[in-house]
């Protein structure tokens, strides 16, 4: 996505880039380049909608922006707990930026959970906004404080606006007929509305969005927007806050276009409808709910003008089963998961392969193992991707690199998948399919075309003359074999899961011809066209950092960082994980130090050792988080120097 992060200490330099200057008001307002905000609170205390509105009307406005949404593991933890707390970081500049940012400017506490969860991350002089009202006795025992943070003096290194937020949102909404509860569930609005008026950020499209939510409760949508506006009243009228801040547009940013926020499985979603109109095929999607992948299927039932078709499945095998059904049938067929229904599938994908039809396996990995971490983010599925089939079974393996990327990566993997008649893994995972970024709607003369030819009539002559049909009579440039509709006259064949016989894809026992399909197929996945690896190197560095999937945000931004400083370090970032580019080798023979950092123990270090017999450096995070862009610039300075 886009974000080059600072350490606390350089934010407060660099965020301030004007001077203080009068607004209309009374109020100063303050000019900054990019700002951390995280909201935080209960599970139930809709954190997540305040900071996607938030969200779009930063978009809207201009900027770019990166976020990272965090959940709790439990569907509902107990309120005011720690395992409860639910955050929403957002960053937004008005230049690139690649990452949510490290270290919050701005954090909003809507209890005292929320405030003992976060407050770690807080650089010293950030502004901390806290609901006084949750701040009771019983509330703040239950995570563990003894006496009550706003008096004790723990915060005195941060700003610390103590807001009652609960009291003035029922204050607001006392004409409404609703009971307390019910105003009290508007306080996030009230949060959101103070926010906006600090940041400036555009408020009619949040009122629109209110109406809409709830048009079948019309005094529900005016309950909100009257505390939505409250909040922003607040802002204008108090006496706590005495500067608002302004963060422009990032006018330079972007190419010329139209944009729009996007997440990272709303963009795999639209690059999968995108990929079956290009190839003039239906979308067909297989699945089984799983965080954190649902919202796929989610977002591709609703498309169905466009020739798609989803099936929420019994089980993960069913789901993979009817997908493996519709590639057979002539469908471009998608399965969704995680890494615990990537287990699941592991002997319908080797089907796949021996079948040789084209299929998406789409795994949005997450922390593991077994049901492991469902709501973080992990890149430890690759090796399992790559190997974890009985018999030797390659797939392909794409992986996207941002929440945008995701669209591209979609018709990438729908492109090798149809082209070779071959299943294709595309790995995202849990920080990318909820993180957002802008995203350029593309014009469709950009996009590939993937129409493919099915077999229309025998193909091989037979010593006697006869023209019969062969299913397993190869292409000589892709090795990919005829893609036969069923019912098709004279296209009789057989499927299954016992090995074939070359050509005629009779059945077949014979060792040399087991062999020789198992080399095939192999060969099929080693010969598959992907362009070279792009080396970002301005200097002739000695040091090579490495990545794959979502990394590329945080090792962009160490990057960055560094050659600020005055370091020499090259860049390169794999989307093509099997197979290599084939350049790759070259490449990394150039540098005398290759550092790969990934959020798992090492699986693409493993697999670059073993291929190229380079000796590179791990640096291995697996704490159901992203990586900091401080963090990556510390172990990557620290690898120049070594």
């Amino acid at each position: 996505m886009t974000s080059q992060v600072s350490s606390p200490a350089e934010q407060a330099d660099e965020t301030v880039v004007g001077e203080q200057r009068k607004a209309a008001g009374t109020k100063d307002v303050r000019r900054l380049d990019r700002v951390i905000i995280r909201f935080a609170g209960d599970s139930g205390d809709g954190m997540q909608l305040t900071g996607d509105r938030f969200t779009s009307e930063t978009a809207s406005f201009g900027n770019d922006l990166s976020t990272l949404p965090n959940f709790p593991a439990e569907i509902r933890a107990p309120a005011g707990t720690l395992p409860g707390v639910s955050s929403f970081q957002l960053h937004f500049a008005d230049h690139d930026i690649l990452t949510p940012g490290d270290a919050p400017n701005v954090l909003v506490a809507m209890n005292p959970a929320a405030l003992k969860a976060n407050v770690g991350d807080l650089p010293r002089g950030a502004e901390v906004i806290v609901n006084t009202d949750e701040f009771t006795k019983r509330a703040m025992q239950k995570v563990g404080y003894d006496t009550s943070p706003l008096e004790d003096g723990s915060l005195d290194g941060y700003h610390v606006h103590p807001v009652p937020l609960t009291t003035l949102t029922v204050e607001a909404l006392k004409e409404f007929d609703l009971s307390r509860k019910e105003a009290e569930r508007s306080k996030n609005m009230f949060a959101l509305g103070l926010l906006s008026w600090m940041y400036h950020r555009p408020t009619e499209g949040t009122e629109r969005f209110l109406k809409s939510k709830f048009a079948k409760k019309p005094d529900i949508a005016a309950a909100n927007i009257a505390a939505f506006r409250a909040g922003w009243n607040f802002g204008e009228t108090t006496e706590d806050f005495a500067v608002s801040y302004e963060v422009a547009p990032a006018a330079t940013a972007f190419p010329p276009g139209v944009y729009r926020n996007i997440s990272g499985n709303l963009a795999l979603s639209y690059g999968l409808i995108a990929a079956s109109r290009q190839a003039d095929l239906p979308l067909y999607l297989g699945s089984y709910p799983i965080t954190p992948a649902s919202d796929i299927l989610h977002e591709l039932s609703k498309h169905k003008n466009f020739g798609v078709r989803t099936f929420q499945a019994e089980d993960e095998i069913a789901g993979i089963g009817a997908a493996l059904g519709a590639a057979f049938g002539g469908s471009l067929a998608v399965t969704t998961t995680s890494g615990p229904g990537v287990a699941l599938k592991s002997e319908t994908i080797g089907l796949a392969v021996s079948l040789e039809l084209p299929l998406l396996i789409v795994d949005i990995q997450r922390g593991g193992p077994s049901t492991g971490l469902p709501t973080k983010t992990e890149q430890a599925d690759l090796l399992q991707a790559m190997y974890g089939r009985n018999g030797e079974a390659p797939v392909p393996v794409v992986a996207p690199r941002t929440p945008a990327d995701c669209f591209d990566a979609a018709l990438e993997a729908a492109r090798i998948a149809l082209t070779y008649r071959t299943p294709v893994f595309l790995l995202s995972d849990g920080y990318l399919a909820n993180g957002s970024e802008p995203w350029r709607i593309p014009d469709l003369e950009e996009l590939p075309d993937l129409r493919v030819q099915f077999a229309q009539g025998p193909n091989h002559t037979l010593d006697d003359g006869t023209e019969v049909f062969w299913p397993y009579k190869r292409d000589p440039q892709t090795l990919a074999r005829p893609w036969a509709i069923p019912g098709t006259p004279g296209l009789e064949h057989r499927i299954g899961g016992i090995e074939k016989e070359d050509g005629t894809g009779n059945i077949s026992y014979a060792p040399a011809n087991h062999d020789f399909m198992v080399r095939t197929r192999q060969a099929k996945v080693d010969g598959i066209d992907v362009p070279d690896v792009e080396v970002d190197d301005p200097d002739g560095a000695r040091t090579l950092v490495l990545g794959w999937g979502s990394t590329y945000g945080p090792i962009t931004a160490a990057v960055r960082r560094l050659r600020r400083a005055g370091e020499s370090i090259a860049q390169a970032h794999l989307r093509h994980l099997n197979p290599f580019p084939k350049n790759l080798g070259a490449v990394l023979g150039r540098y005398d130090k290759v550092v790969i950092p990934e959020m798992n123990l090492g699986q693409l270090a493993t697999l670059i050792r073993a291929k190229y017999l380079v000796d590179a450096d791990s640096y291995n995070q697996v704490n159901g988080m992203p990586f900091k862009a401080e963090q990556l610039a510390a172990a990557l300075k620290e690898a120049i120097d070594g």
